[in-house]
């Protein structure tokens, strides 16, 4: 199956937040940052779309032609990019009650994120009825043939067996997981480029 790849702008921040929610409001973790699941993806996606369009400026933002599946990277090399804009305020705005647990999941994503130089894949998510069918491998592979030819380490952060055995199969291998306070695991990932 042929997928097609394209790079995204800054007027599909809104598109892409939500499709991340949409795919993420499913995952365990979520139920601790949000408890409230009638408002858990409207939360996630206001969220979500400080950090899209932060990777508008400073990373990459692709989607399968049909915007079905989004991938965002970050490119973690030399000096570090600036945080975003106003971001304490703008996450405030977007998580109100439940701001001080996506504080506490951005110290903890800090605390284990590697200091080589790498891209890091903040995210990765398929339309739920799309899942399983290929596109986020097509997104993932499309990015990596650059790292490879680039000689550049990847990085993430699994939230799930499920996507962590996904990544395995891509190269990826898992460290000791850490932990949010309700034991929800997140297992950081290292891939080094192939034929490295």
């Amino acid at each position: 199956m042929s997928v097609t790849i394209e790079r995204l702008g800054p007027q599909d921040t809104a598109l892409v937040a939500n499709r991340i929610a949409e795919a993420f409001t499913a995952l365990e973790v979520t139920s601790w940052l949000v408890p409230d699941a009638s408002k858990r993806e409207a939360v996630l996606a206001g969220d979500f779309e400080i950090l899209v369009d932060h990777a508008m400026r400073h990373g990459f933002v692709h989607a399968t032609a049909d915007r079905a599946g989004v991938a965002v990277w970050f490119p973690s090399v030399g000096e570090p990019a600036p945080p975003p804009p106003d971001y304490d305020a703008r996450l405030a705005a977007a998580c109100g009650e439940w701001t001080d647990r996506f504080q506490h999941l951005d110290e903890l994503f800090a605390a284990n994120h590697p200091h080589p130089d790498h891209h890091h894949l903040a995210f990765l998510a398929v339309q739920p009825g799309r899942q399983g069918h290929g596109l986020g491998t097509a997104l993932m592979r499309h990015h990596h043939a650059w790292l490879d030819a680039n000689e550049m380490p990847a990085y993430l952060e699994a939230s799930s067996p499920r996507s962590r055995d996904l990544y395995a199969q891509h190269g990826y291998r898992a460290g000791e997981p850490f932990r949010v306070p309700d034991g929800t695991p997140f297992w950081p990932m290292w891939r080094e480029p192939a034929g490295r």
